[in-house]
């Protein structure tokens, strides 16, 4: 047992810590040794949805002006899940035209990992929230969005490390995959609209064949 919470705190705590920052030394080990695991990334991945989903419901009523009846849990996990999708099918496609070096499960563990800081604070910070008062709501939005930037850096850096890019690659690579995310949501949009027009025309004539016999 004590050897089980040891390789859990060194996979789930201790290795993330060291990729946010030592980011060159860190994804090193992460593509070269292998270090990064897919169980860790798809973990926060789904954790990542389960904050949602608990800040949605618990965030201070101070800051919180949402209606939990309104919550849709399953409406939250696909949305993060479509959302990782969508951004890691674009910029396999974006980098593979721009010569880059990773390989589609290494983003997909890049993205994870990249959650780690909004973990980390979000689930305290949402507890820690219900107790402050309107003045002191300030240094919880600050800690979120210190951990929201914190969670850009780990992405930007792993994409940077894992594809062998420079900084002005990088930069290009990340503008042309929210450009190939817009141009991917636009096909799925219009996808679905013609799936359902379809399923409304074969509907209609269903209804006509129905009434005429």
């Amino acid at each position: 047992m004590k050897i089980n919470f040891k390789r859990f705190k060194e996979q789930f705590l201790s290795f993330p810590k060291y990729v946010l920052f030592h980011p060159f030394d860190g994804y090193e080990e992460f593509k070269r040794y292998e270090k990064g695991k897919m169980s860790v990334a798809i973990t926060f991945i789904f954790l990542f949805a389960f904050l949602r989903i608990f800040t949605y419901q618990y965030e201070g009523p101070l800051i919180n002006n949402r209606n939990p009846m309104l919550l849709n849990s399953l409406e939250e996990i696909f949305a993060v899940v479509l959302l990782v999708g969508i951004f890691t099918a674009a910029n396999w496609s974006v980098t593979t035209l721009m010569e880059g070096k990773g390989k589609y499960k290494e983003i997909l563990m890049v993205t994870g990992y990249s959650l780690f800081p909004i973990l980390i604070v979000g689930f305290p910070a949402v507890i820690i929230s219900n107790f402050l008062t309107l003045e002191e709501m300030a240094f919880y939005t600050l800690a979120v969005s210190i951990s929201y930037v914190a969670a850009g850096w780990m992405l930007f850096m792993g994409i940077l490390n894992i594809h062998n890019y420079g900084l002005f690659k990088t930069i290009l690579a990340f503008i042309a995959t929210f450009i190939a995310m817009a141009v991917l949501m636009f096909l799925g949009l219009l996808f679905f609209d013609l799936i359902q027009q379809f399923i409304s025309f074969v509907a209609s004539i269903y209804n006509e064949i129905s009434l005429r016999y």
